[in-house]
């Protein structure tokens, strides 16, 4: 591969981070706050790209002036493998096929990542208080639910069933990007809707409960939420739940 073949892949390339950065398609690779250093990302890669171009066409330049001061020699030029094109698609890939976000699949092979909370702010007197899953289950295993008591509480997620028939709402949480993704799981009980369908987004509202159980992959607590209602709802732009270890 020349160096404009190089060029042109570094362009598509920063091509397809610019995209990505303003669409919300870059919400599938890294979690929302990097979505800056993704468009910086992409500039740096087209500011190469166009300097590459610049310095390859000068090069050029200089060679022609050099051979016609030297006629005697005989210039060729050698062909790179064509094999290197394959290169460009991935970029391709990048641009037309948006990668799903980690289901259900990962999230009963994968034990629950759940952390204690370094605080526990106070709750807004909303009815129902809607919660994320990763802040509903920090409260309820680690705070012991003190700020859940006689609240209706709504919370949004997939569906995921353990090995043994258990419904989980589960959302998987970002440290940095869709690579180190872990699943933060609530049990559900009381008013289960009667049909399970893995991946199947829900909007739980529901009510504290004490009860819990172990992970069944790592051990990690489980809480449980009493449903009171549960319907399903699209999935959200930005699958992933971020508010873990911010």
């Amino acid at each position: 591969m020349n160096r404009q073949a190089q060029a042109a892949v570094l362009f598509l390339l920063g091509a397809s981070l610019l995209h990505a950065a303003t669409t919300d398609l870059y919400l599938r690779y890294v979690k929302q706050g990097l979505r800056p250093l993704v468009l910086v990302s992409g500039a740096v890669l087209i500011a190469a790209a166009v300097a590459t171009v610049w310095y390859e066409h000068k090069r050029a330049r200089q060679k022609r002036r050099e051979a016609d001061q030297d006629t005697g020699k005989d210039p060729h030029t050698h062909r790179e493998p064509r094999v290197s094109w394959l290169l460009v698609l991935p970029l391709f890939a990048l641009i037309l096929v948006a990668p799903p976000a980690l289901g259900s699949y990962s999230a009963t092979r994968t034990g629950t990542a759940l952390q204690e909370p370094l605080a526990y702010p106070s709750l807004p007197a909303a009815d129902p208080l809607r919660l994320s899953v990763v802040d509903y289950a920090g409260r309820a295993v680690y705070d012991h639910g003190r700020t859940l008591h006689d609240r209706r509480v709504q919370l949004t997620g997939f569906l995921a069933l353990d090995r043994d028939g258990t419904p989980y709402l589960v959302r998987m949480a970002l440290n940095c990007c869709a690579a180190d993704a872990q699943p933060v799981k609530v049990a559900l009980a009381g008013r289960i809707p009667p049909v399970l369908q893995p991946d199947t987004w829900l909007q739980i509202t529901g009510t504290y409960t004490p009860r819990r159980v172990q992970d069944p992959v790592n051990g990690g607590p489980i809480p449980f939420i009493e449903v009171t209602e549960a319907k399903p709802v699209t999935e959200p732009t930005d699958p992933y739940d971020e508010s873990w270890n911010n």
